[in-house]
């Protein structure tokens, strides 16, 4: 048994060390620019280490590790450099390493590069910052950091001009190359306990400490990320039954179980067989444990428009595949490459083998890999949401192959492919259309084009259900269809289902709350019929909110909030419309939402280089509310509700998703109850 579950053993031991190497940040950069005379500038790049790590010199051979480097925008003749880079750091080692067999020069703490330019007319220099991080055990991957520095042939010499990331400057004093680096990291150190991971700044930097010890829930994330696990393994369930997947059960099983005289050995490579099946699903997800990604963008990516978009003409392009229109098929090589090579004999010859197995089956697959995709990078924690729902996808399409090596006469019980398969293809066909209209839908609300408005969608979904009814009872037919000759109770159920959602749909058309349903189609203000909802948030207007709220004196809830945010919509459309939650928000409070995803670009002169997201460009409209959630309120994820004084005190600790109306009127009002104290 030891040699059956070493395989598991080993995989989940390197997913957990994965898994936790998608957090590890131990070195954060900040950049500054001081004149030191006419013309003449030092830059100075600082690096603060976590304890036991260390980050390499610019000056080591090739052949070792990444050195740390800067490279400066290529084309720009407005400046020069002024000799060569120097640098020091709180602990230097220049020692021999006899893992690359060559000296290598590292810091510990600290480490400080400066560089002098001569500025021959006024520019923007931009550059590249790349590094690498480790410690005795582990490595993180290299990084790149991006900076700009604004820099004036005729600015007076006194004035500095700063370019921070992530955390504020440190004053240049403290960084003379002496002994008083020591105790500019020791400060640094104390700076940083008062801060959050060293990525956001405190609330009191200008709400000031929650005046009441209420709100602040940390479930969202967990259920969060065992709905991804979830979604993850039923999406799987439903891969084994689609037509590319299902008739392949029994010939590999049967196969593996022929392959060796050995009942153990045919088991263990059966295994090994649905092992390497649930790696392969878990290495699509690793290059996102390896780029280093600011704090709110696989937000940004998967509420984009553009990827949107994309998953919306591929599920449109697989919906009549399904239909049975035309065929997709990969190119004959890839295929032909993964086929060749799974002939070779022994745990290769396996491997390749599930790696034919992913590709083969990758039309039927890849919708639900699609959604899966956005579903995770959408949601809190997306790193390892995708790195989970992604290996318990693979985990089950995987579970058969296991189960029936160890229980062969299970194979009996199997229906037999056949029409019913293609019956399944058409249903799926029908299936990936609504989730078409979802993605559409998705960039349309962001991009604001206003091609999709509520009715719009619904219309569209109740037209697919009726569809998917009339196919099912017969009237419909596609082209690979076998005649219906009788419904069986099995069909007949699934067409029930189908002309429940249609009318269901219908009926939200005139306007109509469709609880089942909240958070997919567009809210209630997004209507060719101006429906309104019984509370009328102000819109992405933070000072025209907070000048009503003083008006009113009223607090004013902050509602961080997206127009791709499926949560949002739950609680716009099960939570705000209950009684006791309405009356608050619509009499006590002034509401102001705020879209983290709108794209609508900002004016040029508010524009800017982001302190928090790592040197990120904030230049849309979204960018800066998501900017401003992170810096005052230390989060990135929607929706959270942030209740604050009409003069900006924060009234009770920020709260995320909470669909319990009782919870959430509770959090209502400890906020009036502390504006009512304040006053």
């Amino acid at each position: 048994m030891k040699k059956l579950f070493a395989p598991l053993l080993f995989f989940f031991s390197f997913f957990a060390t994965s898994v936790s190497a998608q957090i590890l940040n131990p070195v954060k950069w900040t950049w500054k620019a001081e004149q030191t005379d006419k013309g003449e500038y030092k830059l100075i790049f600082t690096a603060k280490i976590d304890a036991k790590w260390h980050t390499y010199s610019q000056f080591i051979g090739e052949g070792g590790p990444v050195p740390t480097s800067i490279t400066y925008e290529a084309g720009n003749k407005d400046f020069q450099l002024a000799g060569k880079a120097t640098e020091a750091g709180g602990k230097m080692h220049d020692e021999h390493d006899p893992v690359f067999d060559m000296q290598l020069k590292y810091f510990e703490e600290a480490f400080i590069i400066q560089q002098k330019v001569k500025v021959l007319k006024d520019t923007k220099l931009k550059g590249t910052l790349e590094y690498m991080a480790c410690d005795d055990h582990q490595c993180a991957p290299p990084d790149q950091k991006e900076f700009e520095f604004e820099l004036k042939v005729s600015a007076d010499p006194q004035k500095k001009t700063d370019h921070v990331n992530v955390r504020g400057a440190v004053d240049a004093d403290e960084l003379k190359f002496n002994a008083s680096v020591q105790a500019t990291i020791e400060a640094e150190s104390i700076k940083d306990s008062t801060q959050q991971a060293a990525v956001v700044p405190s609330t009191e930097n200008r709400f000031g400490k929650a005046l009441q010890d209420c709100g602040a829930s940390t479930e969202t994330e967990d259920k969060s990320l065992f709905a991804i696990i979830i979604l993850g393994f039923l999406g799987g369930l439903v891969a084994l039954v689609t037509p590319c997947v299902f008739p392949m059960i029994p010939l590999t099983v049967s196969f593996f179980t022929k392959r060796s005289e050995s009942k153990t050995k045919g088991k263990f490579e059966a295994f090994f067989y649905a092992f390497s099946i649930v790696l392969i699903y878990f290495l699509l997800a690793v290059p996102f444990l390896i780029f280093n990604i600011s704090p709110d963008t696989l937000n940004e990516i998967s509420t984009g428009a553009a990827l949107n978009i994309f998953f919306f003409l591929i599920f449109v392009i697989f919906a009549f595949s399904f239909f049975g229109y035309y065929e997709i098929e990969l190119p004959s090589f890839i295929a032909n490459k993964a086929d060749s090579a799974s002939n070779v004999g022994g745990m290769v010859g396996i491997f390749f083998m599930a790696l034919t197995l992913a590709i083969v089956s990758f039309s039927c697959t890849g919708p639900i890999i699609g959604s899966l995709l956005v579903g995770a990078l959408s949601s809190s924690n997306g790193k390892l949401n995708l790195v989970a729902g992604m290996t318990s996808f693979g985990f089950a399409l995987a579970l058969p192959f296991g189960l029936f090596a160890l229980f062969p006469n299970m194979m009996k019980s199997l229906p037999k492919s056949g029409g019913w398969l293609n019956s399944v293809k058409v249903v799926l066909g029908f299936v990936e259309l609504i989730f078409a209209i979802k993605f559409l839908s998705n960039a349309d609300l962001v991009a604001h084009w206003g091609i999709l408005k509520r009715e719009v969608f619904l219309g569209l979904w109740m037209i697919l259900g009726v569809g998917l009814f009339v196919y099912l009872i017969g009237k419909l037919k596609f082209p690979h269809d076998s005649p219906v000759k009788k419904l069986s109770a099995f069909r007949l159920s699934a067409a029930a289902l189908a002309l429940l959602f249609a009318v269901y749909t219908a009926y939200g058309i005139p306007g109509n709350d469709l609880h089942f349903f909240s958070g997919f189609p567009p809210p209630k203000f997004y209507s060719l019929l101006k429906t309104k909802s019984a509370i009328e948030p102000i819109i992405n207007d933070y000072e025209g909110a907070l000048a009503k709220a003083k008006e009113e004196n009223k607090p004013l809830m902050i509602d961080f909030t997206g127009w791709a945010c499926v949560n949002c919509r739950k609680m716009e459309e099960n939570v705000w419309p209950d009684i006791e939650v309405l009356k608050r928000l619509s009499e006590k409070y002034v509401i102001v939402s705020l879209y983290v995803d709108d794209k609508k670009e900002l004016p040029e002169n508010e524009k800017h280089i982001s302190e928090i997201f790592q040197g990120k460009k904030i230049k849309t409209l979204g960018n800066k509310f998501s900017e401003m959630q992170a810096q005052y309120f230390g989060a990135n994820t929607q929706p959270y509700y942030v209740l604050v004084s009409p003069d900006e005190k924060l009234l009770a600790n920020p709260r995320g998703y909470t669909p319990d109306a009782k919870e959430y009127t509770t959090f209502l009002d400890c906020g009036v109850n502390a504006l009512e104290g304040l006053q």
